[in-house]
């Protein structure tokens, strides 16, 4: 272990320490379990860790405020997203029932593309959902957007670059 990472590893510990009640309160005022608040709490110091750069301990709080309603956001997000994939199963024929590992598979995917989706720039995201969803033509999508037809073609270069980059296996 380099004298980098050892420092890092004992700041990290000297932040958890001193921020650890005080980001548990603040968390578990927003979603009201004390499970997922205490994974959404790893889950801030995780993500700390992953970025390799720690906050100073003056911006610790606001810091760790911004990280964790990320994750707060993310995990709504995911929630809503399971409840209408379920909603959706519910209203399918038996023949087309699936296991809980390819439902949770799908579950996974599906916050997947929505986080690439709120990524993407508003005109983008719209393009690429007009495209795929209403199927409209690029001329009907410009008309919509106020925008030019070579706009709506970035757009769709820019969104479906976006898609690919999901795709880990370039499928």
């Amino acid at each position: 272990m380099s004298a980098d990472s050892t420092l890092q590893t004992q700041v990290l510990g000297e932040l958890y320490v001193a921020h650890h009640d005080w980001l548990s309160r603040f968390i578990q005022r927003r979603i009201g379990c004390p499970h997922t608040t205490a994974d959404l709490i790893q889950d801030t110091y995780l993500r700390l860790l992953a970025n390799g750069r720690l906050p100073e301990q003056q911006d610790a709080r606001r810091f760790l405020t911004h990280v964790s309603k990320g994750l707060v956001i993310d995990l709504y997000r995911r929630q809503r997203i399971e409840e209408a994939y379920l909603t959706y199963l519910k209203n399918q024929p038996e023949h087309l029932a699936s296991s809980p590992e390819d439902q949770l598979q799908m579950i996974q995917v599906l916050t997947e593309i929505d986080a690439m989706l709120h990524r993407l720039p508003e005109k983008v995201r719209q393009t690429l959902l007009l495209r795929q969803l209403e199927g409209l033509s690029y001329k009907a999508i410009a008309e919509r957007l106020g925008v030019s037809v070579s706009s709506v073609e970035k757009y769709m270069v820019k969104a479906l670059q976006a898609c690919l980059a999901l795709d880990p296996a370039g499928d």
